[in-house]
């Protein structure tokens, strides 16, 4: 079935042509006539699966052809992290152009001002996150007595964020009477508890099986020592100078180290994680995104969200503790019918986490091994004296203060 074979309303079948869109994907397939004839959807998909316009078109569709406008906020939709605000809110401004739907995104790090006098002009659509919903909503700014539609984006990921007792106490706020859409990468326990508070006699969605891996990506794990990693990675991003790369890490200090040991051979990055200010953020998105700077570091949490067309290769340059984290880090490649490579450097300590992950998955990690000789030709045309300790305590001490700068500047912007 085709777009222009829907029954919705004709600027947004245009809308939806002009980006490209021929057919849906499985989950917008499954999912559109559902949410168009009044239904509750618990859905189960992996982030590139375009979620995304599963919800956004009958949205709009339905803002569209409401004939008496309500009060406040017509439908809202809560996403864990500001990028993937954002790029919901693109979706919703690229697909509703012409439409009589206002949409507004809301997110911290950033004044409130700009955002109020927003929202106060007239929104029929919010895309929040949930500290600076939750602030607004208690400064009643926010009006969400006549909501018709609540949607839930990776409720996994805010589980995770600890934000369980705010939606929970959003649910007692909005109307009974409601059409709910609850989205999730995973399903476990609390995510069934939390989803079953939420949605009545919902349409189950599931895409593709658990712990598969897109088969347009291509995965494999080389076995390399923590303290080695750098010099393997500087090979690596050398000998793919064109390539845009993106690299996982455990932490925001591990993501700032790294920055420097590719700084001290000459290789341009920027890092995204939780303590950069919006600002920042938002600049080290657009360089990566139009290809400026081609090497983007980021923490977990702070890829939520990341849709970066043309992701060459994916680094894990630590191992996640999961394999639903395994599979949405590969998941940035391979996207929009194109190829993609993920290669994860696995360390001696990080074996245990292997063995989880591939025991897990669906679909085997290819085993890329490097002989002794290129092991160590490798090390051997490493960038950097390894006994230059009074480098690596100077890039530490760099690394604490510009950590203690941006906590500052954190709280001064009320994150």
């Amino acid at each position: 079935m085709k777009f222009s074979q829907y029954n919705i309303n004709n600027t947004l079948k245009n809308n939806i042509e002009w980006q490209g869109f021929n057919r849906p994907t499985d989950i917008q397939f499954k999912c559109i006539k559902p949410i168009l004839d009044g239904q509750d959807v618990l859905a189960i998909a992996q982030t590139g699966t375009g979620k995304t316009a599963a919800f956004t078109i009958p949205i709009l569709d339905m803002v569209a052809a409401n004939k008496s406008p309500t009060r406040g906020i017509y439908a809202l939709i809560l996403a864990p992290t500001h990028e993937l605000a954002r790029q919901i809110h693109q979706t919703f401004i690229s697909l509703g152009k012409g439409i009589k739907a206002s949409a507004v995104c809301v997110y911290g790090g950033v004044d409130q001002e700009e955002q109020i006098k927003q929202l106060q002009s007239g929104a029929s659509i919010l895309i929040a996150t949930p500290g600076r919903m939750f602030d607004l909503l208690s400064q009643g700014i926010i009006d969400v007595t006549h909501l018709k539609i609540l949607v839930l984006d990776e409720a996994d990921h805010m589980l995770d964020l600890g934000f369980i007792d705010d939606i929970r106490d959003l649910i007692r706020k909005v109307p009974l009477r409601r059409q709910n859409l609850f989205f999730s990468a995973t399903i476990n326990k609390e995510i069934k508890k939390l989803a079953y508070s939420i949605v009545k006699n919902p349409i189950r969605i599931q895409i593709s099986p658990n712990n598969s891996v897109a088969k347009s990506i291509d995965h494999g794990v080389a076995f390399i020592e923590m303290g080695d990693k750098r010099y393997f990675l500087g090979s690596f991003i050398q000998k793919n100078e064109k390539a845009k790369i993106l690299i996982f890490v455990r932490t925001k200090v591990r993501a700032e180290r790294v920055k420097l040991a590719m700084d001290r051979v000459n290789i341009q990055s920027v890092t995204l994680h939780g303590d950069k200010s919006q600002e920042e953020r938002e600049q080290a998105m657009k360089s990566f995104h139009i290809g400026t700077i081609k090497i983007l570091i980021t923490t977990d949490v702070s890829a939520r969200g990341i849709d970066v067309p043309n992701v060459d290769f994916v680094i894990n340059y630590d191992l996640p503790d999961s394999s639903e984290t395994y599979i949405h880090r590969v998941g940035r490649t391979g996207r929009a019918g194109k190829r993609g490579t993920a290669i994860s450097f696995c360390s001696t300590e990080e074996k245990h986490l292997y063995d989880l992950i591939e025991t897990d998955l669906m679909s085997e990690i290819v085993n890329i091994s490097i002989n002794k000789a290129d092991y160590a030709a490798t090390l051997d045309l490493a960038f950097e004296p390894k006994n230059d300790w009074r480098a690596l305590i100077k890039a530490n001490e760099l690394i604490i203060e510009k950590n203690r700068k941006q906590k500052k500047s954190k709280r001064r912007n009320n994150l």
